[in-house]
């Protein structure tokens, strides 16, 4: 005997993303929180070794993570290193139906623009009605897990507190100057490339050599389009796999050459494309 159809088709299940820089035994406890709350698979590591307290570097990364996940994921991320001070817990509904959930100091922002912008709210600890915060300093655990968890429930965000305007600040953009661009390094990966947030496409085609200026010191970089292109111990300057340039030498660590860290500035210059020159047509002889 078969059972009809109700002709409803069940909605899938709300994915969670989590990342932190808490490492193995925190993210262990905010997992168990969501665990007992949602379905299993449906909570996906994303990381937990983030550089500490990096809050740069993190909204850099977790941007790139997490902005290619389905419509509707609620991603969970913990670098708060003002966790029981002045900042907002928040919770903020992105325009594609997605949630974000951590500390309003910036971290967030990227990838909410990335997902389209949209409305924030403050956590208020007395509508979650899960356990006891045991103390003031883990709220992933405490206060972003279980909100993350009911907002996968199916929970509106307006239920969890009032609506608020993000304080966080947003790294600064990228800019266009007279001889090229300049920005700010936001990550330098375990290889020691360094990463920008100078968008790729800014650098013309057919640049062979330019210049990069970290801290005081300018240095000369050669123009490739892969590690191996470029000579042994020379600086390289190149597009990276997060579309924006990126400073590296081949099988070394440009971060120990440039001595530069997340948040520091950077500027590039390079010759501007030669004008292409109009010939004049010759007119036919009459």
């Amino acid at each position: 005997m078969t059972v009809p159809s109700s002709g409803r088709r069940r909605r899938a299940p709300r994915l969670i993303t989590l990342s932190s820089d808490v490492g193995a035994a925190y993210a262990a406890q905010m997992k168990a929180v969501l665990v007992d709350r949602r379905p299993p698979g449906t909570v996906i590591d994303l990381t937990h070794d983030l550089r500490p307290h990096d809050v740069v570097e993190a909204a850099f990364l977790v941007r790139a993570m997490a902005e290619r996940f389905p419509a509707g994921t609620v991603h969970l991320v913990v670098v708060d290193p003002g966790v029981g001070g002045s900042r907002a817990p928040v919770a903020i509904r992105c325009r594609d139906g997605s949630f974000l959930v951590g500390p309003d100091n910036g971290v967030l922002l990227p990838l909410a623009e990335a997902l389209g912008g949209g409305e924030a709210y403050r956590i208020d600890p007395g509508r979650l009605a899960s356990r006891p915060r045991v103390g003031t300093t883990f709220d992933g655990r405490d206060l972003f897990a279980p909100a993350a968890a009911r907002l996968a429930s199916g929970l509106p965000p307006h239920r969890l507190g009032e609506r608020v305007s993000l304080r966080g600040a947003a790294p600064p953009a990228p800019q266009r100057t007279a001889e090229g661009a300049r920005g700010i390094v936001v990550h330098v990966d375990r290889f020691g490339n360094i990463v920008t947030n100078v968008p790729s496409g800014w650098l013309p085609g057919g640049i062979v050599r330019a210049r990069t200026r970290c801290g005081r010191t300018a240095r000369p970089v050669a123009v490739v389009t892969s590690y191996e292109s470029g000579r042994r111990g020379e600086l390289l300057l190149l597009r990276s796999s997060f579309g924006t340039l990126e400073l590296a030498v081949r099988r070394a660590r440009a971060a120990d050459r440039v001595r530069v860290g997340t948040g520091d500035p950077v500027a590039f210059a390079w010759p501007r494309r030669p004008r292409r020159s109009r010939r004049k047509r010759k007119k036919p002889p009459t």
